[in-house]
């Protein structure tokens, strides 16, 4: 397989809270979640919990190619847990979650689980694109986010507004009325978005956080077909580059409201032999 992946913070200063890799086969993308600057009851920190369970999850896709790979997640999870629940409140409200993309090639078909709204673009050998993305935060952060949408990102009345959504939100995570994310419990990998595909249908895929599908899903500046043309035609790093360029066009975000002006951004294409 030939892999091509670019990850880069909001900032250069700040830690990158996504993480990707892949090797033998396998890939996964994660995108940490937590509350910037605030109590998460995690010593560790997001950006940890986020790498670590990526790891482990690849190790545990490569290693036990029986399970599948919903149940690869669930234990990634369990050991993830292990390591830390003797140090850290991991009953806490704001303990650091992530969402997960990932993919194992074995015996002619592509495995796939997708857990949160980072995607997983299949493009197939026939010039087809679908697109597996979990829309459930969305539609509750719909319901939610009018206040915080209508203030200028950054300024202290907005930043007040983003952290009472972020509570009410927190109360809704991993419950079936709200949506599931990776965290704590195990349980919520059996609420994964699964399928499988064969592998001689396809010529490629693509795994991204939000940060980078902004560039459809928020800014609307592109297609997911255009998207995907730009990554083959392109590379990754040309993707998150007009992701910043669109972000210094609107720092306050008026033309696109959104909780963080700029947003750690992550792409890996998957090339298929």
């Amino acid at each position: 397989m030939t892999i091509a992946l670019v990850s880069l913070p909001a900032l250069p200063d700040m830690p990158n809270e996504d993480f990707a890799a892949a090797s033998f086969g396998a890939a996964v993308l994660l995108d940490g979640a937590g509350v910037a600057g605030g109590e998460t009851g995690c010593e560790h920190g997001v950006a940890w919990f986020s790498s670590t369970l990526g790891g482990v999850l690849l190790g545990t896709l490569v290693g036990r190619p029986g399970l599948p790979v919903a149940e690869c997640l669930s234990h990634a999870i369990r050991t993830v847990r292990s390591l830390h629940e003797g140090d850290c409140d991991l009953h806490h409200p704001a303990s650091p979650t992530s969402t997960v993309v990932a993919a194992r090639a074995l015996a002619g078909t592509l495995e796939y689980a997708v857990l949160g709204d980072s995607a997983l673009l299949l493009a197939g050998s026939d010039g087809t694109l679908d697109v597996v993305t979990d829309r459930r935060l969305d539609v509750v952060g719909k319901q939610l986010r009018g206040p915080v949408d209508a203030l200028s990102t950054g300024s202290p009345e907005h930043a007040a507004a983003l952290a009472e959504y972020r509570s009410v939100l927190t109360r809704l995570r991993n419950r079936p009325e709200g949506f599931w994310i990776a965290g704590p419990d195990p349980e919520a990998a059996q609420h994964a978005l699964t399928g499988s595909v064969p592998l001689e249908s396809l010529a490629s895929l693509v795994l991204m956080s939000d940060g980078a599908t902004r560039l459809v899903d928020r800014f609307e500046l592109a297609t997911w077909d255009e998207l995907f043309a730009l990554v083959t035609a392109s590379g990754p790093a040309e993707v998150i580059r007009r992701v910043r360029d669109a972000e210094a066009d609107d720092p306050g975000g008026r033309r696109w409201p959104r909780g963080k002006a700029r947003d750690d951004a992550t792409v890996l294409h998957w090339t298929l032999p």
